[in-house]
């Protein structure tokens, strides 16, 4: 499956491993990750792609908060 811009995917390594978050963008192998909570929407983070693992969910909506992207992902939260 490919990470594509609005994708949902999940860390396979660091110290936020088994989080879930949504690619904001990308640049050559890096991908730009936000969660609303940890990692804001004003400062994503810089992940390597191959530290992530995508799932079978895009975002198509606009996600412009924090707020909207939190709620977007409370389904993925597993505790």
């Amino acid at each position: 499956m490919d990470i594509i811009k609005g994708s949902v995917v999940r860390a396979k390594a660091g110290r936020d491993k088994g989080s879930y978050f949504v690619v904001l963008n990308f640049d050559k192998n890096f991908a730009f990750i936000a969660d609303g909570k940890t990692r804001k929407l004003e400062r994503p983070k810089r992940k390597n792609l191959k530290h992530l693992e995508a799932t079978s969910v895009v975002l198509t909506e606009k996600l412009e908060t924090n707020r909207k992207l939190k709620k977007a992902l409370c389904d993925f939260k597993i505790s």
